[in-house]
């Protein structure tokens, strides 16, 4: 049985090849890559998720558009990109509700997009090390990591998968593995 990991989350250079030969698939993932940072902004400053939807389709629109257009140069990752098109839009929808209550200045203050994306980039290249990481760990290591820290597999049931002679030999080769990852991870870092 063969275990295929499929990434979610296109890269730019798919989305952008994918707009230009009208890749349905590729929109739809990138919907699912990032709707939700989108949602989140919309909400946490004072949106519904319908504002955040329609928000979200306008930038995929600006999107479109630009690529079409055969003049599109990305100068930042297109996640960046999207999330400021969705900034600017959701701002100026705010400026057009507050004509009617409040000021848009109420809502600058609460709409920190660079820290945001700056957390979001900084998880995305840990995530990414991390992932390297296992992939130079090798085996038995991967899967034994994988098994306790991903899997929630019980130090018993790893025992007795790999053949140790008891729980406490395998807990010992976990440490050894995690000593190993660390210093793969923080060697990838430098």
């Amino acid at each position: 049985m063969s275990r295929e990991i499929k990434r979610s989350e296109p890269t730019d250079s798919e989305v952008i090849l994918g707009i230009l030969n009208g890749s349905k698939d590729v929109l739809e993932r990138l919907y699912k890559a990032y709707f939700p940072m989108i949602l989140q902004l919309v909400v946490m400053n004072n949106g519904t998720e319908d504002e955040a939807k329609d928000v979200f389709q306008e930038s995929v629109i600006v999107l479109y558009d630009k690529v079409q257009s055969g003049n599109f140069e990305l100068s930042s990752k297109l996640k960046t990109f999207i999330y400021s098109v969705c900034r600017r839009l959701w701002l100026k929808r705010l400026t057009y509700k507050s004509r009617n209550s409040g000021s848009i200045q109420d809502y600058e203050e609460t709409l920190p997009v660079e820290e945001d994306i700056e957390q979001h980039e900084e998880k995305d290249r840990l995530f990414k090390q991390m992932e390297t990481a296992l992939v130079h760990l090798g085996e038995p290591c991967r899967t034994i990591i994988e098994d306790y820290y991903i899997n929630n597999k019980s130090m018993q049931e790893i025992c007795v998968k790999f053949g140790y002679t008891n729980a406490d030999n395998a807990k010992n080769q976990k440490y050894k593995c995690l000593q190993r990852l660390k210093k793969i991870f923080f060697s990838d870092s430098k």
